[in-house]
């Protein structure tokens, strides 16, 4: 063979094989502000800056009565569609906003169907069921470094083989809005905790060849009483506990969720725009602006 057309075989063939071959990423260092925060985005966000990335859980909702055996109130599917959209401070650096939508439907425990209404056990009263659907739940700004020049980290993170662990505590005492200004004087703040326990390899989350990760999630919420439930004040709590993980598209989700989304809840196919100002949403807020306008209805129609 000609070795000048040899020579251009074997040029052609490298040049083949680079185009065919993704380029190698970086290996990210938790260490680094910058690095621990991409570690965050990757794991909140999706591949890209207004690409959507969708959570979803499943789980059970049990009472805890005290002096009582819990009891198997519900089963739970849920999900949050979120998206992330980049921002910079020039002291602070380059960070990202979060901004998403999420429900959560009581299913029946026995038939696994979403729940209407419900007989509660303990008045005898047959309630209707508020879903939980909060629009929206947006982050605060997420900067490598705080106003003060304080390097952002993970102070959970941790590496075990080929996975890493990412658990999160969320305390949660705050004022109750359904309740009256004096609630440091007689109490009824709302009381809870949020835990939230990430998951991923190790690979896919600090190789940027990797364009996002998928972890899985475990999430625990202990709260009082679901406030559409008029349980009037009674002693016990509620226990959450569900497992999921980030998917790869809205399409993953269970039939149950998109088919409810479709029927009563359209807006929760995409987060919202990026450039969201409006104030988060609670199962509180949502109830208390249900009551308002169905006092408003009832007093119009007299």
């Amino acid at each position: 063979m000609n070795r000048h057309l040899k020579r251009g075989l074997m040029s052609a063939t490298v040049i083949a094989t680079v185009i065919s071959t993704p380029l190698a990423g970086r290996t990210l260092d938790p260490d680094k502000p910058e690095d621990a925060l991409e570690i965050m985005k990757r794991t909140q966000c999706g591949e890209a800056d207004g690409v959507a990335a969708v959570y979803h859980w499943s789980g059970k909702v049990y009472s805890r009565v005290r002096g009582e055996p819990d009891r198997h109130l519900f089963n739970g599917e849920g999900m949050n569609i979120r998206q992330c959209v980049r921002i910079e401070d020039p002291k602070r650096g380059v960070g990202y906003k979060q901004v998403s939508r999420e429900v959560m439907f009581y299913l029946d425990p026995k038939t696994n169907e979403v729940l209407r209404t419900w007989d509660n056990p303990w008045s005898g009263e047959t309630v209707n069921v508020m879903q939980i659907a909060n629009d929206p739940v947006n982050s605060r700004a997420n900067y490598p470094y705080s106003a003060d020049g304080k390097p952002y980290k993970i102070s959970t993170l941790r590496r075990q083989g080929k996975w890493m662990f990412m658990p999160f505590e969320v305390p949660l005492f705050y004022h109750n809005v359904l309740a009256g200004d004096y609630q440091d004087y007689v109490g009824n703040k709302y009381h809870a905790m949020e835990i939230f326990d990430f998951a991923f390899l190790a690979e896919e989350m600090l190789d940027t060849k990797y364009p996002t990760s998928y972890p899985t999630i475990s999430w625990v919420r202990i709260s009082d009483w679901m406030p559409w439930m008029k349980m009037r004040g009674r002693q016990g709590q509620m226990v959450f506990n569900a497992m999921g993980a980030k998917l790869k598209n809205y399409d993953e989700l269970p039939d149950v969720i998109k088919d409810e989304i479709t029927l009563n809840y359209p807006e929760y196919t995409a987060p919202p725009p990026g450039d969201d100002q409006r104030k988060n949403e609670t199962t509180w807020t949502v109830f208390r602006k249900t009551i308002d306008a169905e006092r408003a209805a009832a007093k119009a129609e007299k």
